[in-house]
């Protein structure tokens, strides 16, 4: 799968996806550190990647409506240290089909992962 991690994460996680064989971009190894949420937003989408983002201007779901976009994961932690986010996601990593998650908008807490899936159109 192709990931895009925004600057907020630490590089760590950039580095288990990539063990795990994902193919994966980070935002300031792109030169797109400092630049607005919608640079990133717009990078991620023309490289078809999936954005892995703390970031809560991506929070709203209408705006990033499952099935409109190559994915979204929102890790929401009440202390997003860089030893818990590395934790946090390398749990998900572990116990989660990360795969299935294309074109959805997942978001993560300590306890609970919540994936909003494309609605599917009902046949004619």
């Amino acid at each position: 799968m192709k990931f895009k991690l925004d600057e907020n994460l630490p590089i760590a996680i950039a580095i288990d996806l990539s063990d795990l064989g994902h193919d994966v971009d980070t935002s300031p190894s792109e030169g797109l550190a400092g630049l607005p949420d919608e640079d990133i937003w717009c990078a991620a989408q023309a490289a078809e990647r999936f954005l892995i983002t703390q970031d809560m201007d991506f929070s709203d779901v209408r705006k990033f409506s499952p099935g409109t976009h190559f994915g979204l994961l929102l890790i929401r932690l009440r202390d997003p240290s860089r030893g818990r986010l590395i934790e946090r996601i390398q749990r998900i990593l572990d116990r989660s089909d990360i795969e299935s998650w294309a074109r959805c908008f997942v978001v993560a807490t300590e306890q609970k992962i919540r994936v909003r899936r494309p609605v599917l159109a009902p046949p004619p």
